[in-house]
C-alpha cells in the first residue's frame, strides 16, 4: 500500500461462492445471538471492529463459525447484501 493519494487503491472481494457462504453462516450466527438474548447486530458489529471473539456467543457453535471467515470479507457481505437490497 502507497502513500500517493492521487491513486484509488483496489480491493479485491471475495467470490460468489464464498460470498453465500458466508451469508448462511452469519445467519446462523445471528439466530444464536437472538436466541442468547443479545442484539445480534450489535454483537457482530463488535466483533468486525474489535476482532474480539467474545463479542459473539458460543452458543450453537456461533464463534467458531464466525471466526472461519475474516472480518473484511464479513464487512463486504454485509455491505454488497445492503447495496442489492437497497438495489443501488
Amino acid at each position: 500500500m502507497g502513500n500517493n493519494i492521487s491513486h484509488t487503491q483496489k480491493f479485491s472481494g471475495i467470490d460468489k461462492n464464498k460470498s453465500s457462504k458466508i451469508r448462511n453462516e452469519l445467519e446462523k450466527v445471528y439466530k444464536a445471538l437472538a436466541e442468547k438474548g443479545y442484539n445480534p447486530v450489535s454483537q457482530i458489529v463488535g466483533y468486525i471492529l474489535s476482532g474480539d471473539p467474545t463479542y459473539v456467543t458460543a452458543h450453537a457453535n456461533a464463534r467458531n463459525i464466525i471466526s472461519k471467515f475474516e472480518n473484511d470479507e464479513i464487512l463486504e457481505e454485509l455491505v454488497n447484501f445492503y447495496f442489492k437490497e437497497n438495489k443501488i
